[in-house]
């Protein structure tokens, strides 16, 4: 079994995005995947409550009562999708049961800010974990003036950015049905599957 964090301190960062596609591309992949969902809110559950039985399966719980944390072990790949806000000794029990984290970035000056700290928290936390954190640049092209300041940004974090995904309505609209981008027909959505291969190929070294 293996374990993925997906985290970042802003709200609207796109964690929920993230996590419920990554769980679905692990499902397609005949991956069996747990969904873990440790925000308040439960978005990522209410997503799954729209899935249609017919798709891949994956299970999911809301994970963020427990006061220590323990993985589900009859799965393949465990996906979680953390709170905004989230610091201290939580972060710390969440790193301590992951393989890889994942910090969705929007390339503004206001969520560049505001992940600052959080990174260093990371940094500081993983000290002697190497390969262990990857940005993934949300809502936004490369080689674009946007994507060059987040690169920019990153320099001295030393963390990789591992996908670009561009703001599209493709997930929005897939979400609406408790789908992901991966449980549609090949030719749909070619485009943003195919910017999640450096994302996928990291995870699965």
């Amino acid at each position: 079994m293996r374990a993925v964090l997906v985290a970042n301190p802003k709200g609207g960062a796109g964690k929920t995005t993230l996590s419920t596609n990554l769980a679905g591309h692990f499902a397609n992949a005949g991956q069996r995947v747990t969904l873990c969902d440790l925000d308040r809110q439960q978005s990522a559950l209410r997503w799954m409550a729209f899935r249609d039985p017919a798709l891949a399966p994956i299970t999911g719980y809301y994970g963020g009562g427990q006061t220590f944390f323990a993985l589900p072990q009859e799965t393949d790949w465990a996906v979680l999708d953390a709170p905004a806000g989230l610091q201290g000794y939580k972060l710390s029990d969440y790193l301590r049961v992951v393989d890889r984290v994942l910090v969705p970035i929007v390339p503004s000056v206001y969520d560049m800010a505001a992940s600052e700290d959080f990174l260093n928290s990371l940094r500081q936390e993983l000290r002697g974990r190497s390969g262990v954190i990857g940005i993934v640049a949300m809502r936004v092209d490369p080689r674009t003036r946007a994507a060059t300041m987040l690169e920019s940004f990153l320099k001295h974090f030393d963390f990789p950015i591992v996908a670009y995904l561009r703001n599209t309505q493709a997930y929005v609209n897939t979400a609406a049905g408790g789908r992901s981008i991966f449980d549609t027909a090949p030719s749909l959505h070619r485009r943003e599957k195919e910017s999640w291969a450096g994302l996928l190929q990291w995870l699965n070294p």
